[in-house]
């Protein structure tokens, strides 16, 4: 019942986020980034797994954050005050510029965890949860919001997470979980996935994530 429910509310929010969003222009967005290419790198494709790849994220959902990050909604230490001096326009354009590139796979560990002492068991259970989820415990499957490949739903405002960092999509998932990550009307859906998971279950569905596509 509460996987349904969660399910339920993921496409009502489907159906609400379809509202017109102005289109940014790629090439003036290219830029208006190069402040952010020290922790996201120019195109998007961000080396450090602490730091989140944009390329490809979907325009709409990267959009949303900047105005929400900018706003203060969304709190990030390290973007305090980067996009003071920018536009709406100018947030447009760069969440145009950063959808428009292509991301590169992060690709998924051979890992293992207590209980699982093969890698292969690891990344069947991401697999599992990310495109079934678990009925047991009402988490549904990611793969629903994000759809089967990662590409996620652009215009829903729900980010393409295939090849993205895996210790990036787990800190996220920690922080939905604690409530840390409160912002954007989609944080309710969220933090109700998040709080079904256990930790096991968070590192191994990001890892396999890290590796879709």
């Amino acid at each position: 019942m509460k996987k349904s429910f969660l399910t339920i509310i993921c496409l009502v929010a489907t159906f609400a986020a379809t509202q017109v969003l102005a289109s940014g222009d790629a090439a003036a967005g290219k830029n208006k980034v190069a402040m952010c290419a020290g922790c996201h790198a120019s195109d998007g494709n961000s080396m450090v797994p602490s730091f989140p790849k944009l390329a490809g994220l979907g325009e709409k959902y990267l959009y949303r954050q900047l105005q929400s990050i900018k706003s203060g909604e969304r709190m990030i230490a390290s973007m305090t005050g980067l996009l003071d001096a920018n536009s709406d326009q100018d947030l447009q354009d760069m969440a145009a510029y950063y959808d428009s590139q292509q991301r590169t796979i992060a690709g998924a560990q051979e890992i293992t965890m207590i209980g699982y002492s093969d890698p292969a068991e690891v990344l069947a259970l991401g697999e599992s949860l990310y495109r079934g989820g678990n009925l047991k415990t009402g988490v549904p499957s990611c793969a629903g919001c994000h759809s089967p490949a990662g590409t996620g739903n652009g215009p829903a405002g729900y980010p393409g997470l295939g090849g993205q960092h895996a210790d990036y999509i787990a800190s996220q998932l920690l922080k939905y979980q604690s409530g840390e990550r409160a912002s954007g009307a989609n944080a309710k859906i969220m933090q109700g996935v998040a709080e079904r998971l256990s930790n096991k279950e968070i590192k191994a569905v990001a890892n396999y994530i890290s590796g879709l596509n």
